[in-house]
């Protein structure tokens, strides 16, 4: 999947609530909070990790909403480093479990935070890839639901979320 596209995007959303919000402090490890927030929401909502409840996963449609949430903040903190030349979605993790996968990401997000490498922000995109592929998400369906949540972002900096 092409990233570029999305890197100019998100950046134009990062700007837009920089500006109207006067942000001017360092906001990277707060991003980085965030999208460990964001990446427990989505596990919560696909239960993965529930093996003491019988209910299952939340809608499909709720559970990629929550998915490309992550993406913002991913997209965000390589802006942060200046990684938003990475053209190109790295190969995704070939792990298949999904709770694995929610791990190794949780790990990967960690380790960017605390050496934010190209190198380490492709090992995160790559897990993060992975629960894509167990989700059985395409990246067609990611890249308009990104689009989508894009928009509805502007809206809620709009009208003072």
């Amino acid at each position: 999947m092409k990233l570029r596209n999305l890197f100019e995007m998100q950046e134009a959303l990062d700007r837009f609530i920089q500006k109207n919000r006067e942000v001017e402090e360092d906001v990277f490890r707060k991003k980085g909070l965030a999208l460990l927030v964001e990446l427990a929401e989505l596990a919560n909502e696909t239960r993965c990790f529930k093996f003491w409840s019988t209910k299952g996963m939340s809608e499909r449609s709720i559970i990629l909403e929550e998915y490309v949430d992550s993406i913002h903040f991913l997209l965000s903190l390589g802006i942060e480093k200046k990684f938003d030349g990475l053209e190109e979605w790295p190969a995704p993790a070939a792990e298949e479990d999904l709770n694995e996968l929610f791990l190794g990401t949780f790990g990967a997000v960690h380790t960017f935070l605390e050496d934010a490498s190209l190198e380490n922000f492709k090992v995160l995109w790559s897990w993060y890839g992975g629960i894509a592929v167990a989700l059985k998400f395409s990246y067609g369906e990611v890249l308009e639901a990104y689009i989508e949540k894009n928009e509805t972002n502007y809206e809620r900096q709009k009208s003072g979320y």
